[in-house]
């Protein structure tokens, strides 16, 4: 049950005061502040974003990736591998922890790479790497080479870390970069068919349930990714998966003329995101991620073919979500908790937020128009733009220490 109370909070000094005042008082669940439109709530976790550093620092760095972070109520994001170097080695490794070290407003664990520069020839020198990641991916690509694979997975399980998958057949995707749906059909578009992801998935899972390791599933898209995972959590396969507020808000049938609706795997169809959406409120899909992917404007100023895959996501999960189903009781703000706190750090072996004081709090009371302008993401390409949304975090805390106070 709920732990309700309601101290004096009626000025923003009060609440301010409050909230410096929390530690002793916070329990992990989620807590309603003097009125219905100010919530305690633990902070969370993103187990996928892309902060583009080292490399990359033109789309976004390890400060302002960090920053849109907390502004948004994350304590821990895990950052992915495809980087410039890639950390495929403690050496390559270093530059981006070092980077982390010096700028990162809040915790970034990042992950290791799965084979050397995410090419799927060699693997990664997983070994060296395991005490500093959180898992290995080679995320933005498939590893469809199932001996170096099933490696992989050996050396994962020895050091008690995760497999994190990017399911992708390139040869399936056949040069799509849209849904193969009714929009992709009417407009003209190549289309990415739903089997390029839920082929490799189904098969990598097979493998996870032979060699016993750790496996879990970035960003699913469709129904039959839904019930493949389904069917091996019931048979006891040591699988989790996430999702992303997108892909259970819209379908391709809301796709627009806009980069803004161009990512990996794509937006698919109503039948996909229906799927989706049982597969959340059942227990299915473990968590919710952003893939959090910037790119410059420039580069997503050229249209649904010519722009790169990836949009952000940061600092519109948690409104979008509250906005879509916990506000329209769809979804309990419990069950919400779950998917973006408690789920990612049980599985990922993160402290409770209550063991390590990570809290934020929302008004949720109030209806904005999501402006990207205002993001502190240097990303702006957003399919919510110009959306109406409940939820702006107005303090957040990570690990006992303020990280980000609009109070």
């Amino acid at each position: 049950m709920t732990n309700t109370f309601r101290p004096n909070l009626n000025t923003t000094e009060n609440l301010a005061i409050f909230a410096r005042d929390l530690e002793s008082r916070f329990s992990g669940s989620h807590k309603i502040l003097s009125d219905e439109n100010v919530i305690l709530i633990p902070s969370f976790v993103d187990v996928h974003v892309h902060l583009r550093e080292p490399g990359f620092f033109y789309k976004e760095t390890i400060k302002t990736g960090t920053t849109a972070a907390a502004k948004s109520g994350y304590a821990h994001v895990f950052s992915m591998p495809n980087l410039k170097p890639v950390p495929d080695d403690l050496e390559n490794l270093k530059v981006q922890l070092d980077i982390i070290e010096k700028d990162a407003v809040i915790n970034v664990i990042p992950y290791g790479a799965l084979t050397m520069g995410e090419r799927g020839e060699d693997l990664a020198d997983m070994e060296a790497m395991a005490p500093y990641v959180c898992g290995f991916s080679d995320d933005g690509v498939g590893l469809n080479d199932m001996t170096l694979m099933a490696q992989a997975m050996e050396i994962a399980k020895k050091h008690g870390k995760l497999v994190v998958a990017h399911c992708e057949d390139m040869e399936l995707r056949n040069g799509g970069y849209i849904h193969d749906g009714v929009y992709a059909r009417e407009h003209g578009h190549k289309g990415i068919c739903s089997e390029s992801e839920w082929a490799p998935m189904k098969r990598d899972i097979e493998l996870a349930e032979k060699i016993g390791c750790g496996y879990h599933v970035c960003h699913i898209s469709t129904k039959e990714s839904v019930e493949i995972i389904r069917q091996a959590k019931a048979r006891g396969v040591d699988v989790t998966c996430e999702t992303a507020p997108h892909y259970l808000i819209f379908c391709d049938e809301d796709l627009q003329e806009d980069a803004r609706f161009k990512m990996n795997p794509p937006i698919r169809s109503k039948e996909d995101r229906d799927a989706l959406i049982e597969g959340i409120l059942d227990g299915t899909i473990d968590m919710i991620a952003t893939d959090h992917a910037p790119h410059s404007a420039e580069e997503k100023s050229r249209g649904l073919a010519d722009s790169p895959l990836g949009v952000v996501g940061l600092e519109t999960a948690f409104a979008m979500m509250y906005t879509h189903f916990v506000r329209p009781g769809r979804m309990s703000l419990d069950r919400l908790i779950e998917l973006m706190s408690t789920n990612p750090r049980k599985r990922f072996g993160l402290p409770s937020a209550e063991e390590n004081m990570d809290y934020s709090i929302w008004e949720v009371g109030t209806e904005y128009t999501v402006n990207p302008e205002e993001f502190a993401s240097m990303g702006k390409a957003t399919p919510f733009a110009g959306m109406k949304a409940y939820g702006k975090c107005l303090f957040n805390v990570s690990g006992g220490k303020t990280v980000w106070n609009a109070l």
